[in-house]
């Protein structure tokens, strides 16, 4: 018995059939080979391989977008914070001097009359030209006395057992401290009760 070649139509999708008289190769239109299988859509396999690339592409394209989209959120608000406390390394340069006209201030007695009084009379008004300032970009003294202890505001340096104050209060502010447009520059030093 002779053994029956397969179909050599490349034109079927699967073609086991040992049949050799397909007529197709290549010639028939219909969806059918000679030998009855289907044909291999050749324009349907290219169309959907584009169609798969097409939406590989666009999905590709919309991760980008959206990696564009927080790139520039991140960096809008990074610009805003940074404009936003631009002038905080001037002010933290600025307090020790503060602390001093406060120290100067505070030597002055109730004899309004001697030298030191007057000296410190010009003291005062440069004091307050600079607070004024300051205030004008939205620094604040922190208050704390008579306060409970918050360490977001405070750094207590000493503690002291007094009677009639409950603990964790604050007893007396050794250095003030300060905020900036509501951020802590700088946290206030204090006495806290035991």
């Amino acid at each position: 018995m002779e053994e029956k070649e397969k179909c050599q139509c490349e034109t079927c999708e699967t073609c086991d059939c040992e049949d050799n008289d397909c007529e197709s190769n290549g010639e028939n239109s219909s969806s059918e080979c000679g030998c009855g299988h289907k044909k291999k859509d050749k324009k349907n396999k290219e169309v959907d391989e584009l169609k798969e690339k097409v939406e590989t592409l666009e999905q590709a394209l919309l991760r980008s977008n959206a990696d564009l989209i927080n790139y520039r959120k991140r960096k809008d608000e990074e610009l805003t914070k940074m404009l936003k406390y631009a002038n905080e390394d001037l002010v933290i340069e600025l307090l020790p001097t503060l602390d001093n006209f406060e120290r100067a201030i505070d030597m002055d007695d109730d004899n309004l009359e001697d030298e030191v009084s007057k000296f410190l009379e010009g003291f005062k008004m440069i004091y307050c030209n600079l607070i004024s300032i300051l205030s004008k970009i939205e620094v604040k003294a922190i208050d704390g006395a008579n306060k409970p202890f918050d360490p977001t505001y405070h750094q207590a340096v000493m503690t002291e057992k007094v009677e009639g104050k409950e603990p964790g209060m604050v007893i007396e502010v050794l250095q003030k401290g300060y905020l900036y447009k509501n951020k802590v520059i700088r946290p206030a030093m204090v006495k806290v009760s035991e």
